[in-house]
């Protein structure tokens, strides 16, 4: 099975990049310190990306709530971002393949918010239609087999009228750059783990163009905001991306606002 070759895959992938740990906290002070020092230069970019979507999203939303927002945090992995909207008073819940207690939902067991564990597809999520107020697709878009699909689940489950969140999917303007980056990816994957993790046809990235056309066929109106960044996580990806020599991903915040 597909999905399940996707699984092992990633999780072997993960394991020997080191991602987890067995000190709880590490968990709990994500996304704003990598007590492992294994991932700083990531983290500070999704720490940058989670701000955004407190002043952005979470706290316009927050202001006009009568009560407890109902978020579904997809692609969860170890679901940080889940109990950090259950820490606010919100009810949660964190969807993900993997149980992994390093890596996945398994984790959850290092938070005293109460966040509730789902493991599903996103095509296929086992949630009433109209049910949730804010999805967020966490750093997992990208791994979309078919995004108007994908995006049309998650507008099942929403409430008419509320917001879609693509956090941290690369994006570029330029698609040969992403299709560059792909070749990179499998390339490496291949000479060091045996396989290119291609089980799945994922997506890998958005270019403008791909969201409007997602937008167009779904009634998506989509805003894309670009956090900023500090200078080391500006200066590594501008030397990044000469290495590369092609364009460097950005990894915005996108809101979309469902008809």
């Amino acid at each position: 099975m597909a999905l399940a070759q996707f699984a092992r895959e990633y999780q072997t992938v993960r394991r020997a990049e080191g991602w987890g740990s067995a000190d709880g906290a590490y968990y709990r002070l994500l996304p704003y310190t990598d007590l492992t020092g294994r991932f700083p230069g990531i983290w500070r970019i999704r720490a940058r990306s989670y701000q955004a979507l407190l002043e952005r999203v979470l706290e316009p939303l927050e202001a006009k709530a009568t009560q407890q927002l109902r978020i579904l945090d997809l692609g969860a992995g170890s679901a940080w971002l889940a109990n950090r909207l259950a820490l606010r008073g919100h009810w949660v819940i964190a969807v993900d393949l993997l149980a992994d207690p390093l890596d996945g939902l398994g984790a959850i067991r290092h938070y005293a918010a109460p966040v509730r564990a789902v493991l599903a597809e996103f095509d296929r999520l086992p949630l009433p239609s109209a049910s949730i107020d804010l999805a967020i697709f966490n750093a997992a878009f990208h791994y979309s087999t078919d995004y108007v699909k994908t995006a049309r689940e998650a507008l099942r489950v929403v409430r008419p009228r509320s917001t879609l969140v693509i956090l941290d999917s690369p994006m570029y303007r330029d698609p040969t750059s992403g299709a560059r980056m792909v070749q990179e990816r499998r390339a490496r994957f291949l000479a060091k783990y045996g396989f290119v993790s291609d089980a799945l046809p994922s997506q890998h990235y958005l270019t403008p163009a791909r969201l409007d056309r997602v937008g167009s066929q779904l009634g998506i109106r989509w805003q894309v905001h670009q956090p900023p960044l500090d200078w080391r996580s500006s200066f590594g990806r501008a030397i990044g991306g000469m290495r590369a020599r092609r364009e460097p991903a950005r990894f915005p915040l996108i809101l979309g606002r469902c008809p």
